[in-house]
Order: C-alpha cells, then structure tokens, then sequence
C-alpha cells in the first residue's frame, strides 16, 4: 500500500517572493538569515537531503550526492496565512486573499460578539501576542473582559488568562466568533490564546486551538479519504482542514511531540496520507523573533531525521517542506511572504533538482498521482521527474 507523507516546518521560508515588497516583507528568508545570524548552526541531515543544493542563495552545506530530491516553491494564492499555505500544499489555490484588519475590527462585529459571549472585550487592534497580555493581563484579570487583537494576519484572537476563562469556555468564545466572522468578514483563523502567570510574568499556553474556515474546494485530503484510503493528522492540521477528508488524527503540542506521533502512523500498516504539522517555529520562536530557539529548533527536528526514514515502508514518498515564513531576524514578528523549501525522499527516488515550481499544489498533484486518484486539484506533478 503506498503512502505519502508531508511534513510542514511551520514558518520554514526559504527566501522572499517577487511581489514580498507588497506584504511588507522585502528582505525576509527565513532559513539564510537564521543562518546568517547563527553561522555555526549545521543541519546535517536536511543538507543529506538535498537543503543545500536547493537554488537561489543558500547558506547550507551543498552535498555532491543527496539522497533526495529537491527545490523550492512559490506560493500562489494571495496572502501569508497558514491555511492559505495548507490548503496550497493540498492543492487548492486562493485567488481572493482573506480580509485583514489593520485598523482592528469594526464595531458591528465586536457589538454581535459582545452581546453573544455576555462581556464587554479589551483591546481590538493589532499586536504581538506576548506584548499584549503583559499590557492587558492585569485588567483582564480584573474584570474578566476577553482580549482580542489581529495581526497582519487574516486572524481573530481570543487571549484569556486559564484562571479566569476556563479552556472549554475560550474554546466556546471561539466557536461564537467563528459564526460570526461569515461573508466579507470571513477571516481565515479564530485562534484562542490561552495564558497564564501573574502580573509582569503572563505566558502563553500550549493550549492553542485554531478554529479555521472551511476549505473553499475539495482538498488532496478529501480526495485521499474517498478513495478509501485513510489520511492522519498530526498537530494542528485537523484545525486547518476543519476536520474534512481526516480519517485519524493526534493533536500535538510541540514538535517533538509531531515527530513522535509522525513516526508512529509510519510504523501502523495502512494507505494514503499523513499530514504533519510542525508548529513551535512559527508560535514560539518565529512570531518572537527568537532567533537561537528557531535554530535549535531546526537542529533538534533535522537530528530526528533518520528516525523518520528508518520508520518508512520501502513504498512510502516523504515530503518536507513549510507553509510560508516566519522570519525572525526582522522587526516584524508577522508571517513573511516566502518560497518554500521542498525536499522529497523514498528509497528509489532519482535525486532530482526540481529547481523553482510555481505552486506548492504541485506537491498535491503528485500525491495524487502517485496515490493512483484522479482529482481536479490545482498543480502539476512531478512524479516523473523523480521516481
């Protein structure tokens, strides 16, 4: 039974797109310059796979023979957003980019959501997650007002001290704001942020919850699932794909955790797709500008690499990869406008470049191909160029 694997670095760009100027992200790449400001950092088993050689500038040690295929790709739909780069990856292209506020939400919104939930709300304009809690927390703590706040992002957050708004609660605020957000106002994540601490000291949780809006069209996941075949979810994919075409699925919390649960759909006997998301890039350090956590984070992922690939049936097609960047060298601590890396292993593969491809849907295309499923996905596969 064959079977692909993806498996997304959150954030992980690997250099700015053509029209990066118009999202404010000229300059962004996410993996040189983390490179850059880490010269020693040495990602060993990435490079094996092809990292280094990938095209445009690069920073990493190129390898005479990887042991996988690789390239880049260009993202295609319009916006930066983590569903809108999944939702590429499984081949569906958004043409229309998600509405943004940058002057917060308007007042009919927070009215319909105020009297939904029975409190007043804080804030109502865009900020950094860490910053606002710390600015906010104490009069949360006092008056039990939820704090909302956007980013450059398509994205309504929900931040609540633990204590004070119980997670179901959260969760539930966050399902009333889902409903609302319909129409022109049909943001591509609510997000709860769930956080604790005291006063000067407040820390998010690893109690996230993305509640995201449907995929427009049938996705890769949809396709793989009606085929009979079954397709698990690791770490926030359920949320993104609002559950559809997922036939088994493991919230994760960290990476390591992905990694763990990703090794353990391997070693099941089974067909069609595992779908990991790796999210400690983008949340923890990426969005923070930590640029020594996204390092050691890269590390500690590229040094589990093996486990991965031992764990693979000889018919199994791995994909590596990431849905937009999230560089943390910049002042700007939004998602960046970037390429994606693309590195692609089985045990026959051709060890090919595929240079530049112009959609991350190619990506989708080839499962699909692969997997024997007629689909009307966006794309052009590739499988031929590398098996």
């Amino acid at each position: 039974m064959k079977r692909a694997i993806i498996i997304v670095m959150d954030g992980v760009g690997i250099g700015e797109l053509p029209d990066a100027n118009n999202y404010g992200d000229a300059g962004s790449n996410t993996l040189m310059n983390i490179k850059k400001s880490v010269p020693n950092l040495q990602l060993k088993n990435l490079c094996r796979l092809g990292l280094g050689n990938i095209d445009g500038e690069n920073l990493y040690d190129k390898v005479t023979n990887p042991i996988g295929s690789y390239g880049k790709c260009a993202e295609k739909s319009r916006g930066k957003d983590t569903t809108i780069g999944h939702w590429e990856i499984a081949g569906v292209i958004v043409e229309k980019a998600f509405p943004t506020y940058p002057n917060g939400f308007p007042q009919e919104i927070i009215e319909k959501f105020e009297k939904a939930i029975g409190k007043k709300i804080l804030a109502n304009y865009p900020a950094s997650g860490t910053e606002i809690i710390n600015k906010l927390g104490d009069e949360h703590l006092k008056t039990g007002c939820p704090i909302i706040y956007t980013s450059a992002d398509s994205v309504f957050q929900i931040a609540a001290h633990e204590d004070v708004v119980p997670l179901e609660k959260l969760y539930e605020m966050c399902e009333i704001a889902r409903n609302i957000l319909v129409g022109q106002h049909a943001v591509a994540r609510v997000i709860a942020r769930p956080f604790t601490g005291t006063s000067g000291n407040y820390v998010r949780t690893k109690n996230r919850k993305d509640f995201s809006i449907a995929p427009i069209r049938k996705t890769l996941l949809d396709y793989v699932s009606e085929s009979g075949m079954e397709v698990a979810a690791v770490g926030k994919i359920e949320d993104i794909f609002c559950n559809r075409g997922i036939t088994k699925k493991v919230h994760t919390r960290v990476n390591s955790e992905g990694i763990d649960e990703t090794i353990n759909y391997l070693r099941e006997d089974f067909g069609g797709l595992i779908f990991t998301n790796l999210v400690d890039y983008d949340m923890l350090y990426g969005h923070r500008n930590d640029v020594d956590g996204f390092a050691k984070a890269l590390k500690e992922f590229d040094e589990r690499i093996p486990q991965i690939i031992d764990a693979m049936n000889d018919d199994d097609l791995l994909f590596i990869t990431a849905d937009h960047g999230c560089d943390p060298t910049t002042p700007s601590t939004d998602h960046s406008r970037e390429y994606i890396p693309l590195l692609i292993y089985n045990k026959n593969i051709k060890r090919t470049n595929l240079h530049t491809r112009q959609t991350y849907s190619d990506i989708a295309a080839t499962i699909a191909q692969y997997l024997g499923i007629d689909s009307e996905l966006n794309g052009t596969s590739f499988l031929n160029e590398i098996l």
